[in-house]
């Protein structure tokens, strides 16, 4: 076998230990103990409905992550991935080492199907009040600086929004599932609550394409009332900005498409994030109540 045939399959397993534990860390049932930095982890990754399943992003990621990684090692790498199996398949120690990982693979996705029927089938009690599919997570910390440009050319800082609730939501203009979805819920609760004047922030996930001068027909398209700001920038200086704010995402560079979770962050009047949540209304409503009330 040669060199970048072993290469290419050490490539292949490390994909394939990524997806594992990927899975793992979505699917895996968490101990009334478990440390609060992992519950927060898979909360941010791929949200959480109240079977204790990934929401809808969630799932996008899982399924999406380990294909785009596939499709990119087999768009550089292919003839040598072919070649290094092709050297396996003609040695009984590969063929074992193949048979391994195939029968590790299907206990894997046996067990993940088990695990998804098992919270599937939770009996739905039709007398109790509809909850929604996330809860609130309590954060408490300092929120990042914003720093970006808005529609109208100004640069936002979190100063800027001083004693007024905010609603921060991360989409970008060509998503077409989760993106339009988040949009709509910030803007409807906005209004619902247009007594506690919350203000309305959506950071680009694609600098690339959602350049500043692109930004006031994306807030038209979006329908984002005149006070609300969608913001961006530099993609390097974007991206900083979106790491601060800790939103994992995924970006095909052949296609410019990204794979993210829902995620919406309600800060405090002081300019602390006081709750995390997937942008469900009734959790954003939830939010601003709370942090209204505390002052």
């Amino acid at each position: 076998m040669s060199v970048p045939a072993r290469w290419s399959l050490v490539a292949l397993w490390a994909i394939i230990g990524i997806t594992v534990a990927w899975w793992a860390l979505a699917l895996w049932p968490l101990p009334s103990e478990t440390s609060p930095w992992l519950s927060r982890a898979r909360e941010i990754c791929f949200g959480s409905t109240r079977d204790g399943l990934p929401h809808a992003g969630g799932w996008v990621l899982l399924i999406g992550e380990p294909i785009g990684m596939v499709a990119f090692l087999m768009l550089g790498w292919g003839a040598r991935v072919r070649e290094g199996l092709r050297t396996l398949l003609h040695r009984s120690s590969g063929r074992l080492v193949l048979a391994g990982t195939g029968g590790l693979l299907v206990v894997g996705i046996v067990t993940a199907g088990n695990r998804v029927a098992e919270a599937r089938g939770v009996p739905f009690d039709t007398n109790a009040t509809a909850t929604p599919t996330t809860r609130l997570m309590e954060l408490g910390d300092p929120a990042p600086e914003l720093g970006l440009v808005d529609q109208r050319g100004d640069r936002i800082s979190i100063a800027s929004f001083r004693d007024r609730p905010v609603l921060v939501a991360f989409a970008y203009a060509h998503c077409e599932t989760v993106c339009p979805l988040i949009v709509r819920q910030v803007i409807a609760v906005a209004r619902q609550e247009a007594l506690l004047d919350p203000a309305i922030v959506i950071l680009t996930l694609d600098p690339w394409r959602d350049t500043p001068s692109r930004l006031e027909a994306i807030a038209e398209a979006w329908g984002l009332p005149n006070d609300a700001h969608v913001l961006s920038g530099d993609p390097e200086e974007v991206e900083t900005v979106l790491n601060r704010w800790k939103v994992p995402r995924v970006r095909n560079t052949s296609t410019g498409e990204l794979i993210h979770p829902a995620i919406v962050y309600v800060l405090t009047r002081d300019g602390r994030i006081a709750y995390l949540t997937d942008g469900h209304p009734a959790l954003l409503r939830e939010g601003l109540s709370r942090v209204t009330q505390s002052g």
